[in-house]
């Protein structure tokens, strides 16, 4: 069955996701979970990628909320979400997505922090309203084009057996919570609620349709919009920024992080080289208060 409800989470679940998450429907009359933590019109955007989900933000959100609005949505097809099997999976329907729930909030001032797929989401929504953008939290993502794909995502891109692979095998979720990590191992039940909302083909679709929707040549239909939020990424050159980079990524690799550094030259940055894709998690305990530091404006004295 098609996931679609948020009131069945088991307690296990419960004890690491203490949140009520509230709904919102997009245009294409899907159901879109989010977070919402916190109050007023000013709140702290967290966007995660692919395979991950609001849960990817837990930590960040309990340590932020006290200070700072968090609004954190499950992408459709995501996390809590609905899982419609016929919907366009595009990056221009999630950054639209993204815009019609920002605004059916009222936000006048969003921060935002983007891992992975957020990364283009997020500064897609920005390059739009560069308005209300304020500080920019940078963790392991990309939302530029990049020739560097590896051979394992481009095995799972790849037409006919891509989908046996992500959506028959679980072979892009399930890795994922072994080879995100390197500092450390995700606890049983970390590595279940990382999962939880993917355990059939049919609530895999949106993880297969995200690796399908990685534009590697101007044939691809996201490669204009990806183009275009590659072009916007200049007018955040003098927004307060943190870059945190887990350096064992065998995807958003040094290449990736040297882009950033270039095209965020302002920005503070964290790099661990010990640490992997899922570098929120991996160096939780030092990451989560640096980073929440940052949001809330408290001084921090160095970059590294």
């Amino acid at each position: 069955m098609v996931m679609t409800m948020t009131a069945s989470l088991p307690d296990w679940l419960r004890a690491l996701y203490p949140f009520k998450p509230q709904s919102f429907t997009t245009a294409a009359g899907a159901r879109m979970s989010y977070v919402d933590e916190g109050e007023g019109d000013e709140a702290v955007l967290m966007l995660h990628g692919n395979p991950t989900w609001s849960f990817y933000y837990r930590e960040l959100i309990t340590a932020v909320a006290p200070q700072l609005r968090c609004v954190v949505p499950d992408h459709v097809g995501m996390g809590l979400s609905d899982k419609p099997q016929d919907h366009p999976y595009t990056l221009e329907s999630r950054i639209a997505d993204i815009e019609a729930l920002v605004a059916s909030l009222g936000l006048k001032k969003v921060h935002l922090v983007v891992h992975d797929w957020g990364g283009a989401i997020g500064f897609g929504f920005a390059g739009r309203h560069p308005d209300l953008i304020g500080r920019i939290v940078v963790l392991n993502t990309a939302a530029f084009r990049s020739p560097h794909l590896p051979a394992r995502i481009a095995l799972c891109k790849a037409a006919g057996v891509g989908p046996l692979i992500v959506r028959g095998a679980n072979g892009f979720a399930g890795p994922a919570v072994r080879m995100a990590m390197a500092r450390r191992r995700l606890t049983p039940d970390e590595r279940r609620g990382f999962l939880w909302p993917y355990d059939s083909w049919a609530n895999r679709v949106a993880v297969s349709a995200f690796v399908r929707d990685i534009p590697m040549a101007a044939s691809h239909p996201t490669w204009t919009t990806l183009s275009q939020v590659e072009a916007g990424l200049e007018r955040f050159k003098s927004n307060p920024a943190l870059i945190v980079w887990g350096g064992r990524d065998f995807c958003f690799n040094d290449h990736f992080y040297a882009e950033w550094r270039q095209r965020l030259p302002q920005a503070e940055t964290l790099y661990l080289a010990d640490a992997g894709h899922y570098v929120l998690a991996d160096a939780n305990t030092e990451v989560v208060p640096r980073i929440s530091r940052f949001l809330t404006g408290e001084a921090y004295s160095s970059s590294s």
